[in-house]
């Protein structure tokens, strides 16, 4: 059972959330400076030693940093070439003419499930937004109808389905049935991403003005493409160029099914499947394909790639603020003192999974940390339990890794500055989203659980 120190933590945690949500839509400190003093805050609050305090938030976002801020900067030099060729509007006609602009919500969701499933949230958010940003252009449609079912798609494979790394690294921590895994994602997680992709979209979307254009969308979007004197690239070469990045993703995660471990095959094969170097060989390519084709010259080239690394800046650093202070949550006793509650709460195994998951994802703002810790947790529990189902589980706990995304984690901030939102409009669209697909999936996989 959990003791006074343990329920004061927890409060301190709340507490903390909601002064940092305060300091940043209320009295309009600059997020940064409010991430930064709220996790001091907290380390006090919670008698962490002072010399230590600092040290955590610097880790944290040193950890974040070394993976976001090159996703971040491959990322938008790849939209950014996209974009100026014109590849992104090809794209977007593409995708108005097959569905309709009434059903381009729909499109980007599928794209989405579909460009997501090898890649990180990140990395497909930052492959995919320039087409949002142009498909929400040309259709004059709300950026928040176009970007939320895509968001939905990328989350859902993000949490519950192989071969996404995070889905995959639950499945083998419970010793899951992989394809079996597969089937049940995608059964659970279609319907939860329509949900809360483009039905909630449909819903939220009017009550979200979008005033004015941010930066992001600004460099994302080609310039005066109607005098251009460039041909755009057709449909197939944009669409070969983006998905190269995910191609060798995917390969590099199914290398060790094909080599042998420890092989120069083997080695180099998870080499080019790594986020970084794949978005890099991505973008070099694009440099060829959104580029020389398309008559820019080496200067032209380099000045886009340069142009579109300034909005990013102060995207990388929230970012990076938001994993320190997930980081001064964990190392304060927060986290410890979420396990301690959701495993003395007596609940099936399928719901103690999700729980765990869930306020984990809610203390630390990581989808991965909290499915890695849920899964450890729960797995030995499982294979000295009759009837447990491992797949079930699996989802289960990616299901409740995804809940409520908020001021701690990454994805937060991404989405809260590429879309140009304020702090409530983005945790009233946003967060309700993971929620939908975090709860959805819940009672989807407690259904199919008490199947034969």
């Amino acid at each position: 059972m959990i003791d006074a120190h343990g329920i004061y933590l927890l409060a301190a945690a709340a507490a903390a959330v909601i002064a940092l949500i305060l300091l940043v839509a209320w009295a309009r400190l600059n997020p940064f400076l409010s991430l930064l003093a709220v996790s001091l805050a907290l380390g006090v609050a919670a008698g962490m030693p002072f010399s230590k305090i600092l040290g955590s938030f610097e880790t944290g976002l040193g950890n974040t940093l070394a993976h976001i801020a090159v996703v971040v900067a491959l990322g938008t030099m790849l939209g950014k070439m996209m974009a100026e060729s014109g590849g992104a509007a090809s794209v977007a006609d593409a995708l108005i003419k097959l569905f309709g602009p009434r059903r381009v919500p729909w499109a980007m969701m599928a794209i989405g499930f579909v460009i997501g499933l090898p890649v990180f949230f990140e990395v497909g958010f930052v492959l995919l937004i320039p087409i949002a940003f142009t498909v929400a252009r040309r259709t004059g449609t709300s950026l928040v109808l176009v970007a939320l079912p895509m968001l939905a798609g990328l989350s859902v494979v993000h949490g519950l389905i192989p071969p996404h790394p995070a889905a995959l690294l639950a499945v083998s921590i419970y010793k899951a049935d992989v394809g079996r895994t597969i089937l049940y994602g995608v059964l659970i997680g279609l319907p939860a991403a329509i949900l809360a992709g483009p039905l909630w979209a449909r819903i939220i979307a009017p009550t979200i003005p979008i005033t004015e254009e941010s930066a992001m969308a600004a460099a994302f979007v080609e310039h005066d493409p109607a005098n251009t004197t460039h041909r755009a690239p057709g449909f197939a070469v944009t669409l070969g160029t983006i998905l190269l990045p995910v191609a060798l993703m995917l390969l590099g995660s199914w290398a060790d099914s094909f080599s042998a471990a420890g092989s120069t095959l083997n080695q180099t094969l998870h080499l080019v499947g790594n986020d970084d170097i794949a978005l890099f060989l991505g973008v070099l390519l694009s440099f060829f394909t959104f580029g020389r084709m398309r008559g820019f010259s080496r200067d032209t080239i380099l000045r886009f790639t340069s142009e579109s690394l300034a909005p990013t800046a102060m995207v990388t650093l929230l970012v990076g603020a938001g994993g320190g202070f997930g980081r001064v949550l964990q190392d304060s006793g927060v986290s410890q003192a979420i396990v301690t509650v959701a495993l003395a709460s007596h609940v099936p195994l399928i719901l103690l999974a999700w729980l765990l998951a869930a306020l984990m994802r809610l203390a630390t703002g990581s989808a991965t940390v909290a499915m890695t810790t849920a899964a450890g947790i729960v797995a030995p529990i499982a294979l000295h339990s009759a009837g447990a189902h491992p797949e079930l589980l699996a989802i289960a706990t990616g299901a409740g890794s995804l809940i409520f995304s908020h001021v701690n984690d990454g994805g937060f901030w991404l989405v809260k500055e590429y879309l140009n939102l304020s702090v409530p409009q983005t945790i009233r669209s946003w967060s309700v989203t993971e929620t939908i697909i975090s709860v959805s999936a819940l009672v989807f996989a407690l259904a199919l659980s008490f199947l034969p």
